[in-house]
Parts: C-alpha cells; structure tokens; sequence
C-alpha cells in the first residue's frame, strides 16, 4: 500500500468513527508528515523513533499544542488503523496556561455598531448572545431556533454532541426578518452564492470589525463565546449552566472564566495610593 492509499484508508476510518471534519484533515496532515519522516511504516511503533521525531518539533520551537496533535494522530493510527495494542509510552506536552481573550459589553457593541451589513451585524451579534462557535453559525438553520422558547438546538457540534443553548431576545425582530423567506431547512446566514458561508469569511468579517471599532486586543471570532460565558458568570449564572450552554464535558473547561471574571479580585485596591 503506498502512502496515497495509507492516507485514504485513514481518511475513511475518521470518518467512520464520525470524526470532525477539521480533526481529519489535521491528523492526516500529521500523519502525512509523520510517515515521510518514518520512511518505512510498520505494524509496531518505534517508540524512541516517535520521541525523536516529536523533540525535534520542539526544537524547531513549535507549540506544546501542534506537539500533541501529532502525538494524538499517532497514536490514533497505530491503534485504531494498525490494530496494535503496543502501549506508545509518550507523556503529551506540557500546554501553556493561557486566559481566554474577553471583550467586555461595550467593545462587543462597538463591534456590533461598527458593522453596516445588516446580516453581518445579526451574525456576530447571535455568536455572542448565543455563545456559538464559527463553525455552528455556519451551519445554524431556520428550523434549529425555536423562537417561542427563545432557544437555539445546536447539532452535531464539537465532539458530535448535540446541546441547546439560549436565543436573544432581542434579536428577535431581525432574525424574523432574515428568515421570512426561507424554509426550515435553509441556513439562516447564506453565502452571497447562495449555500453555507465558510469560516474564514466569517471570521475575516469578525476581524475587519474589530479593527473599524478601535479595539487592540489579539481578539478572534472565538472571544465572542468567551465573552458570552464571562458575562453570564458576572451576572450570576451558575458556573454548570454555563456549562451546559457551552456544550463543554467537563466543568474544568468552563471554570477557566471564573478566573477571567474574580469578583473578589476585582473588589481588592491597589496598595499604591
């Protein structure tokens, strides 16, 4: 079997085990990389082989995240493809521990101000109040709002699961509008073609509105739904219904915006008068 072959065979594998469609094309991007480096692929893993390889990416001052990546797709491919239960005894990278990028309440409505587009003012505005990553505005359709219950049903997002998250009011009038002419299963942002927008222009929109309203944070289309988790933990929401709007498995993952918004750290004077 040569390496083209290899590569489809694990493309269909992922996709059999239901896979992201972003998460097949990064381990077979790792893999690619990965075999040509190995040479000559074999059932077993060469464990002092794959240490090698994965200190070299750190030498090279790549990030403790790429590191792991390449880990996970190698070990996904021994495992899963080679049906080798070898244990592959490599500790994953020590990741950074970084605090999310948050806006506050008057930045996103800078942002939201900013734009003249009235669907890409809706877009970024349902992001936000919504808590959706790129990916989920891209593929929300009509028939997944319900707007007599002011909720959204998020389906298939990360991980495959499906969740429900809230839906502003106050967007009411505008989505309403939007949808008017749609049917249940039309997407409520459509390309200007005609179809799904993609993520790239929808985050290019996020950048280009961020730089008209003057903000000089390192924010991306991702610090809306950090945002949007932020806020609600300053308005008292219970840190596992913030949880369960995000759509995260484990509380460990949403309890790093309580560190973002410490009311008691924020009650606490500078001693420099």
């Amino acid at each position: 079997m040569n390496l083209k072959e290899l590569l489809e065979k694990i493309r269909q594998e992922l996709k059999l085990r239901n896979y992201s469609p972003r998460t097949v094309e990064s381990y077979l991007g790792c893999l690619n990389e990965y075999f040509k480096y190995t040479k000559n692929i074999k059932r077993e893993p060469d464990v002092a082989l794959i240490k090698k390889y994965l200190l070299e990416k750190q030498d090279r001052k790549q990030s403790s995240q790429t590191i792991n990546l390449h880990l996970q797709a190698i070990k996904y491919f021994y495992r899963e493809v080679m049906k080798n239960s070898s244990a592959i005894d490599v500790k994953f990278a020590k990741t950074a521990s970084k605090l999310p990028i948050v806006l506050s309440r008057a930045e996103i409505e800078k942002i939201i101000s900013s734009l003249g587009n009235m669907k890409h003012k809706l877009l970024i505005a349902l992001a936000y109040g919504a808590g959706l990553r790129v990916s989920e505005i891209i593929n929300l359709r009509v028939k997944d709002i319900n707007l007599d219950e002011l909720t959204i049903h998020i389906k298939g997002a990360k991980g495959n699961k499906d969740r429900i998250t809230i839906f502003p009011e106050k967007l009411l009038p505008l989505i309403k509008n939007l949808a008017v002419l749609k049917n249940g299963y039309d997407y409520i942002f459509e390309s200007n073609r005609g179809g799904r927008l993609d993520e790239r222009s929808v985050q290019k929109v996020f950048e280009n509105a961020l730089r008209r309203a003057g903000i000089k944070k390192e924010a991306t289309f991702h610090s809306l739904r950090h945002s949007f988790a932020t806020h609600l933990l300053e308005s008292g929401v219970d840190v596992r219904y913030v949880q369960e709007l995000l759509g995260h498995a484990n509380i460990r993952t949403t309890q790093i915006y309580t560190k973002v918004t410490n009311p008691a750290l924020r009650n606490i004077k500078s001693p420099l008068e």
